[in-house]
Parts: structure tokens; C-alpha cells; sequence
């Protein structure tokens, strides 16, 4: 009886886990978000890095974020457009959940493990229908003056 308890239990586990877990197909990649704030929690763990990010009071585009250099990564990304594509969201949420990379890719791109406290910002992609709650798929993260590319590995 007990391993069957065990079994149903972590079954349910596995199921909770990959609910949480976003693929990108469930991101409308048509319309890249930028977000900049400062990092309130940081889950730096699998299968996802999770960082809870207040917004900055005074959020706009960047004047530069079109020119920015993106790092060459081995998925088939266009970086430039998708810069010069940026929109801020039309959502007025304060508190944004961002879903990076695995911590495996983090470690390959040498990405610091990121504090609550730190400033950064992402370009990225929410929910197609834009319900539920305020989440962000990040494709690039500029944190502590560097750029990284989280779709895949370093090309």
C-alpha cells in the first residue's frame, strides 16, 4: 500500500513539475517585451531559473536597445529584429515572473547566479492571449553590463 502511495505521489509530483514548466510554443514570439527592474526572489534551480522582477518605476525602451549587440547563440535567432521589434507590455503589472534558461545553459553562458536586489533587464516573450498571470519566456538578459542569449547554448 505504501508504494503505492509513493508511486501516485510522485506521479503527481512530475505532473505539477511539467505544468510549471512553459515550452516556447505557449509565447507569442511575434511580439518581443522589453522589462528592466531590480530581481525580488530568485529560484536558481531546474528546470527553469525563476526570477520574480519588479518593474522600474519609469519603464521605457531603451534609445540603444535597437543597436545592441546579442551574442551568437547555436539556435537560429534573429537578434536585430527582434531588438528593433521591442514593445513595452500593455499589461500594468509591477511584478513580472521571467522563466530563464536551465541551469545548465546559465552555467554555459558563465551567467553570475543572479541575487534578489540586482538590476537587470530581459527581451522576451508573455502568453499569446496575454490572460493569467504576468509571465516572461526571456530570450536575452543583460545583468552586471554583459548580454546573454538564453534559447540555447553559446554558438
Amino acid at each position: 500500500m505504501h508504494r503505492r502511495q509513493l508511486i501516485v505521489a510522485a506521479t503527481a509530483a512530475l505532473a505539477a513539475s511539467a505544468f510549471a514548466h512553459h515550452g516556447w510554443s505557449s509565447f507569442d514570439q511575434t511580439r518581443p517585451l522589453y522589462l528592466e527592474g531590480k530581481a525580488r526572489k530568485v529560484s536558481w534551480r531546474n528546470p527553469h531559473v525563476e526570477i520574480e522582477l519588479e518593474l522600474a518605476a519609469d519603464l521605457k525602451l531603451p534609445a540603444d536597445l535597437a543597436r545592441r549587440a546579442v551574442p551568437a547563440q547555436s539556435a537560429p535567432v534573429d537578434g536585430p529584429k527582434l531588438l528593433a521589434q521591442a514593445q513595452l507590455p500593455r499589461r500594468k503589472d509591477k511584478v513580472w515572473e521571467l522563466e530563464l534558461a536551465p541551469l545548465t545553459r546559465m552555467e554555459a553562458w558563465q551567467v553570475a547566479e543572479i541575487r534578489p536586489g540586482t538590476e537587470l533587464s530581459v527581451l522576451g516573450f508573455t502568453f499569446a492571449d496575454e490572460k493569467g498571470d504576468a509571465v516572461l519566456r526571456v530570450e536575452y538578459l543583460w545583468v552586471a553590463g554583459k548580454a546573454y542569449a538564453l534559447r540555447s547554448s553559446p554558438a
